[in-house]
């Protein structure tokens, strides 16, 4: 059956995540992005009767290659294992600031195809990690003027996506941690809002690279524990700045103390944070966070 098909397709992919951590084991080098999908994949294996996963399993690859003239740089690999995969290939971004647009689009491209020629079918996260750490760095000088691709060729089939984050904290209350993720936010045009307190909920929208700058500079603080409960991409084709306001439900970053209660006046009355997210639109968010339907 195909259910059992992608139950089978689960395991690989969970076999895999492993040997990544086994084989990389600092978080510099490999990071699950999403903790979230990954226990419900586990949890999918797990669990005969469970509910397919709703989310790809998305991680960071961090490669060092060497480059004539600059030593060492570093590649930055985004990825995201669709539930079907390894049947299907896997959703591979390779980025570093040394690459101009067009430069990154060919090289990703140019994996794809790799990939596309040899993996059909096959678990290939570590061959694609090698192809990057062999071929990457000769992207960086390629002249790409002069091919048939232009800059501008590029960026008009670029797709913009927009990014909406929630991120779920055991507790906020420190106050140099409530001013970064506000000064943070500002600085990467970010929207949204922060209730600290216990539980703490930081909401942030925008351009997909923003929210994952925000989230990589975040989750590098100290915490008891803080993840991506849920996550929204609308891809918006052309992606102006305007098309981008029209996606956004907040319109600044800001902090929300509801009415606290509590011994330390820290805990925050949900029944209000639930009709602020109904207000916004986004009430479904309230059951993801705190699994009971709002009042």
């Amino acid at each position: 059956t195909t259910e059992m098909a992608s139950q089978e397709e689960a395991e690989i992919q969970i076999s895999e995540l492993d040997l990544l951590s086994s084989m990389f084991p600092y978080e510099e080098e490999f990071a699950v992005t999403d903790q979230l999908a990954l226990a419900e994949l586990k949890h999918y294996v797990e669990n005969e009767f469970a509910e397919v996963p709703s989310s790809k399993v998305q991680f960071v690859l961090n490669v060092k290659a060497e480059v004539p003239n600059v030593s060492m740089v570093e590649f930055s690999m985004a990825c995201a294992l669709p539930i079907k995969y390894p049947t299907v290939l896997p959703e591979i971004t390779v980025r570093s600031s040394l690459l101009s647009r067009s430069q990154q689009i060919l090289l990703n491209s140019d994996l794809k195809t790799y990939l596309m020629e040899n993996f059909s079918g096959e678990p290939c996260m570590l061959s694609a990690r090698e192809w990057v750490k062999d071929h990457a760095a000769a992207y960086i000088d390629r002249d790409l003027s002069s091919s048939s691709m232009t800059a501008s060729d590029a960026t008009q089939s670029q797709v913009t996506t927009f990014t909406r984050l929630w991120i779920y904290s055991h507790h906020i209350y420190n106050k140099q941690k409530r001013k970064n993720i506000i000064d943070w936010a500002k600085e990467l045009s970010l929207s949204g809002f922060c209730m600290p307190g216990k539980p703490g909920v930081v909401c942030v929208e925008g351009l997909q690279s923003s929210c994952e700058e925000f989230w990589s500079r975040v989750r590098r603080l100290t915490w008891k524990r803080i993840l991506i409960r849920h996550r929204e991409d609308v891809s918006l084709e052309g992606g102006g700045h305007a098309e981008i306001q029209k996606q956004r439900k907040f319109s600044t970053l800001e902090e929300k103390c509801f009415d606290a209660h509590g011994a330390r006046g820290n805990h925050m009355d949900l029944g209000q944070l639930y009709h602020f997210l109904e207000e916004k639109g986004c009430a479904d968010i309230f059951q993801m966070y705190f699994g009971v339907e709002g009042r």
